[in-house]
Order: C-alpha cells, then sequence, then structure tokens
C-alpha cells in the first residue's frame, strides 16, 4: 500500500495555513473478508503518528454493520476527525454484499450528513461541509448554500468526486472525495492505464482543480465486489497544502 505526503497548492489559501497537513483518508469497507481491513488499520496507524491538523474521512467506511465495531476502534486513534458517509455505509451499492449500517455509529468523529462544522487552525477561522449519499444521489445536495463566507479556508467533504462539477466558483477552496478506488482493477499501457472500474471517470485518482477549488481523490483502502486490487494500491495520504 501507499502511505505518503502530497504537496498540495490550494487556490486562495491563507499565508498562515501554508504548510497544513491534513490526513485523508477513504474507503475502508469494513465487515467483509478483505485485506482492506489491515490496509485501514496500517493507514489509521500512520496518521495517528504524524499528528496532522486535520484528519478527514470520505465514506464507504463500511459494507456491512458487521464493521462498525472495527471502525470505532479505528476511529479511536485519531478523535477529532471529520467524516461523510459513502453509498455502501446506506447499503445502496452493487455489490451483493453490501448492508446498511442504521443507526451509524462511527465513534468519536465529527459525522456530516449535510452539514457544516467550524475549526480554528493557526488562529485561522476554518468551515467543513460535509454531503450526505442520499442527498448527492437525488441531487438535492446544495453545499454552497451552507457556507460561512467568514471561514478564510473551506472544505468539502463528499464521497463522490463529480460533486465539483455542481458547485459554484470559489465556493471552496479545498474538496475531498474518494469512490473510485482508482478502478481498484486495471490493466496499465504505455504512460497509463485503464482502469476497468471506472473507465470514463474524469477525476479517477490524485489531484485536480475544478470550480477555482483543489479536488483531491483518494485511491481509498478496501475493495468492492472483488477483495482484490490489481495496479491500484490502496493509500492513504497526507496533503501539505499551499498557496497555489
Amino acid at each position: 500500500m501507499r502511505l505518503h505526503e502530497l504537496v498540495c497548492p490550494v487556490p486562495g489559501l491563507p499565508e498562515e495555513l501554508a504548510g497544513v497537513r491534513v490526513a485523508h483518508l477513504s474507503d475502508f469497507h469494513l465487515g467483509v473478508p478483505s485485506r482492506g481491513e489491515r490496509a485501514a488499520a496500517h493507514a489509521v496507524a500512520w496518521a495517528a503518528e504524524r499528528r496532522p491538523e486535520l484528519v478527514c474521512l470520505t465514506g464507504d467506511l463500511v459494507t456491512r454493520p458487521a464493521g462498525l465495531e472495527r471502525l470505532r476502534a479505528l476511529t479511536a486513534r485519531v478523535p477529532g476527525a471529520y467524516a461523510v458517509l459513502g453509498n455502501h455505509d446506506i447499503g445502496y451499492a452493487k455489490d451483493p454484499l453490501v448492508r446498511r449500517a442504521d443507526p451509524f455509529d462511527a465513534g468519536p468523529v465529527t459525522l456530516l450528513r449535510d452539514e457544516a462544522a467550524t475549526a480554528e487552525i493557526r488562529g485561522v477561522r476554518v468551515q467543513l461541509i460535509g454531503v450526505d449519499p442520499r442527498s448527492y444521489l437525488t441531487r438535492t445536495a446544495r453545499p454552497a448554500e451552507l457556507v460561512d463566507d467568514r471561514a478564510r479556508l473551506r472544505i468539502l467533504l463528499c464521497h463522490f468526486p463529480a460533486i465539483v462539477e455542481r458547485l459554484p466558483e470559489g465556493a471552496f477552496h479545498l474538496v475531498l472525495a474518494g469512490h473510485l478506488h482508482d478502478g481498484q482493477i486495471a490493466v496499465p499501457y504505455g504512460r497509463g492505464k485503464v482502469r476497468l472500474g471506472y473507465p470514463r471517470a474524469p477525476y479517477p485518482h490524485g489531484r485536480f482543480l475544478h470550480a477555482g477549488a483543489a479536488l483531491h481523490v483518494s485511491a481509498g483502502l478496501g475493495t468492492s465486489l472483488l477483495p482484490m486490487r490489481f495496479f491500484a494500491r490502496p493509500e492513504a495520504t497526507e496533503l501539505v497544502l499551499q498557496p497555489a
């Protein structure tokens, strides 16, 4: 698996926040037999050891309710993290093993379901807004309506990278997403690869710029449908924010 630090240029980032570190973890898919559980444990331990200013989890944390106990044990290592749910968490997926986890108790994290939270980092007001998968899938999500203009850094958490297509220009500085597993099963060719899971995804993995915001899409840690990955390594990322 890949545990790495990634410099992330962010348009409009205040100079006071240059170098702020944000751990981005996604797609644990706990509750089913998979090597992803070991990867998630590795990633959480790594993030806890590095002590970033923010820890953000972008959904598909469990595939079945049986994974909730393990999830709570992991999030206890990064108390104060911010999280959103993904489609697996609410039982909506093609994977036949999926079962909705309800009620969803993720442990000592702030779970944002079309809600906003405010934090202070280095004396600067930071706002985090989370999109619920239900509102995203029904196209009723309106995260920009929750924006606090007094916040000098606004971060949007959404399981689905394509949320950036629905954002007004400049509403957010940073968008964090997951969902795609970097294709999970990929076939390399030349300098690229064909991601069999999502061959046409416009934001499959890594850094992008859209709607005036920096977007980071995590490859995630677990698996869906097949308990394996091929040329799509599980990953956890520590983003080091810098002014664009």
